[in-house]
């Protein structure tokens, strides 16, 4: 057997599955209630990007107040995320007004829900180099776009987070499709880890008389959950930069962990569970 292609080292989500799917979803409406609902019903994960500065816009697709935002969301299990104070393109304003648009944002949610808010959803989807720049000094740690990225890659600009796609978009299917009924799992090479990134606004489906879509996405998800890790975008987040800062040693086959979360990599046809602070020695 040719051994040098069985060298190569793979993230593996926790408990070693090799599909990981979030969700992500704007602006804090009515139709939130029932998403979370469905949410509940299959296990399914995601950001929830809230403005704090509009909850007297009920005519703007039925955006919910400051009260039935804060009974929605509290203790939901959902991650709550940035989506600028007043959904402004942020890329259009004196980079001043941008970051106070996150730095109020921010203030309010993390008083409101007593959480630490580290995540974000550039609203209208704008966003530049140097507003990039400013959410990282204000301590975000992911922004999402709007551009669809169509593949299942783990991010490398997590500051410039490409989702999978939104679910209105005829791709949805057949990515969908893809992702449930394949795996990492099943390639020879190319077995790195896969992330299915949905987002979108739940005021479309009730627009659209469409809430098939997300149940029908639900129900594959949870006949499928053996084998992929539910988790929000900022679980995710905190997964991938542990996993980066493995130690190898020079020959690569042992790895130390100084994280304080658990990782697993596959090594030759092997999953491992790296636990936090332990180092690990692969069989030969």
């Amino acid at each position: 057997m040719f051994r040098q292609m069985f060298e190569e080292k793979y993230m593996r989500f926790p408990k070693g599955k090799a599909k990981a799917l979030t969700f992500s979803y704007d602006d804090g409406v009515k139709a939130d209630k029932r998403l979370l609902s469905i949410f509940g019903a299959y296990g399914l994960k995601g950001a929830f990007n809230l403005n704090s500065k509009l909850f007297d816009c009920e005519n703007w697709h039925g955006r919910m107040n400051e009260d039935e935002t804060f009974e929605a969301f509290y203790n939901s299990g959902q991650e709550i995320a940035l989506h600028g104070a007043r959904h402004i393109f942020m890329d259009k304003v004196p980079l001043c007004e941008a970051l106070k648009e996150t730095v109020d944002n921010r203030a309010y949610l993390e008083e409101k829900f007593g959480c630490i808010v580290r995540g974000l959803a550039y609203a209208y989807g704008g966003y530049n180099t140097d507003i990039k720049r400013i959410l990282k000094d204000c301590g975000v740690a992911y922004a999402r776009t709007t551009n669809s990225s169509y593949s299942f890659e783990i991010p490398s600009d997590w500051l410039e987070l490409n989702p999978t796609c939104k679910h209105t978009e005829k791709e949805l299917e057949q990515l969908s499709g893809k992702f449930f009924g394949d795996s990492p799992l099943n390639h020879f090479k190319h077995r790195e880890p896969w992330l299915f990134y949905v987002w979108g606004h739940s005021f479309e489906f009730e627009d659209n008389g469409n809430w098939d879509v997300i149940e029908n996405l639900g129900r594959r998800a949870a006949e499928s959950a053996a084998e992929i890790w539910f988790a929000t975008n900022i679980e995710i987040y905190d997964y991938v930069q542990a996993y980066n800062r493995l130690v190898f040693s020079l020959d690569g086959e042992r790895v130390y962990n100084p994280s304080a979360l658990c990782v697993w990599l596959e090594i030759r046809g092997t999953t491992y569970e790296i636990p936090a602070g332990k180092t690990v020695e692969f069989d030969k």
